[in-house]
């Protein structure tokens, strides 16, 4: 039986390979729609080839400059186009890839419907992860996770094993810095902290990587995912990224989800989920190639912004939610230039120390703290501006 998808953000890392699984499995999937962000062009490619039903884009000025190349299709923009791909009964599984906290309101819509999720964006959780997940349990809606790391933990959960569970272990690149000094980290500029080792990613993830907020973004998704305590939760530096989580059990079993670093795989696996399939880009790992794994823990020192997350994430209520907004803008505006790689965890850090949490336990209160998390943010640039 075929599984009807819809992809958001189908023009980035993500939803590009996505689309690439749905044509080597042609016999297990049909499309619905897509929805992009800012590059029209490459939407515009996908729409010949791949011929969608439904497709949103950020605005409405977008949207109409599209109408003109493809008058028949139904062509949606804004939050609110995101909102109707996601909750169409037409879908299966909704693979959310767009970035930062835009991802919340599709996901909502979709566990609302009574549609699986295959969530690729790590803000929903970090931000609303009570919220989606107490939703996810009452509408009966799996949420798988894409993320190599979360998916690698999920394979290696069965649902028999969650009561026995003693740790998490996710592990991390270490990304372009790891071996680093502080002084490189503090003058490097926009094209090195891209430069990432292992994987092709988006630019927000990539200098979520080089900081290793990314980790810290995936211990608090982690907690929501399989609802386990912090202080079980470890975070360990796995250069080559061949094992790409592992769990602990209470007998001193680990077992650990290995392959190689090709995301490929775990969006394969999220989408048909339950069954695996061999998939045409499925690349075997050889271990005599590899010889040698090596491990080691994070350097807090040169990569507070893991320690802050961590911070975050213990202190519950809104505090997760105000970490992932500081943090965005953050990064937005070293990609711009404006600030050094390593004034984001300041700016973090200082929002936090300044925030007077709430409960966040509904969507309201989510959004006024992201709000208050963005504009703190905001204000304090000035302090950090590069000469």
């Amino acid at each position: 039986m075929r599984k009807t998808v819809s992809i958001l953000g189908s023009t980035g890392s993500i939803g590009k390979q996505a689309l690439n699984v749905i044509t080597d499995l042609s016999d297990k999937f049909n499309l619905f729609g897509l929805a992009a962000g800012a590059n029209i062009e490459v939407l515009k490619e996908q729409i010949i080839k791949y011929k969608p039903k439904v497709i949103s884009v950020r605005d409405k000025k977008s949207a109409q400059e599209l109408k003109k190349y493809f008058p028949g299709l139904e062509i949606l923009f804004g939050k609110e186009g995101l909102e109707e791909i996601a909750g169409s009964s037409q879908n299966d599984i909704v693979l959310i890839a767009v970035s930062g906290t835009a991802g919340l309101y599709p996901t909502i819509a979709a566990i609302n419907n009574n549609i699986d999720v295959a969530l690729a964006n790590k803000e929903t959780l970090v931000s609303a992860g009570s919220l989606v997940m107490n939703l996810a349990k009452e509408k009966n809606v799996n949420i798988i996770p894409v993320d190599s790391e979360h998916s690698a933990i999920y394979q290696c959960i069965s649902s028999k094993d969650k009561d026995f569970i003693r740790k998490l272990i996710i592990t991390g690149s270490g990304g372009p810095f790891r071996t680093k000094h502080l002084n490189d980290m503090q003058y490097a500029t926009v094209k090195q902290a891209l430069a990432h080792p292992r994987w092709s990613m988006g630019s927000k993830i990539t200098i979520d990587s080089a900081t290793l907020m990314n980790k810290g973004l995936e211990v608090i998704e982690a907690h929501w995912l399989f609802n386990i305590d912090y202080k079980d939760i470890n975070v360990v530096i796995h250069p080559q990224s061949i094992i790409h989580s592992a769990v602990e059990f209470l007998d001193g079993s680990v077992i650990a989800q290995m392959g190689v670093p090709s995301m490929h795989i775990p969006i394969q696996y999220a989408l048909t989920y339950p069954q695996r399939c061999k998939g045409l880009k499925s690349e075997t790992l050889n271990l005599v190639q590899i010889s040698c794994l090596d491990f080691a823990e994070p350097d807090l020192n040169r990569f507070p912004c893991l320690k802050l997350a961590y911070q975050a994430g213990k202190s519950g209520q809104s505090y997760p939610t105000v970490l992932n907004a500081l943090n965005e803008i953050a990064v937005e505006e070293f990609l711009s230039n404006k600030i050094k790689l390593t004034d984001i965890p300041n700016i973090v850090e200082e929002g936090l120390n300044k925030h007077t949490p709430v409960h966040a336990t509904d969507l309201n209160e989510i959004i006024s703290a992201d709000e208050w998390g963005r504009n703190f943010a905001k204000d304090l640039i000035n302090k950090y501006l590069v000469n």
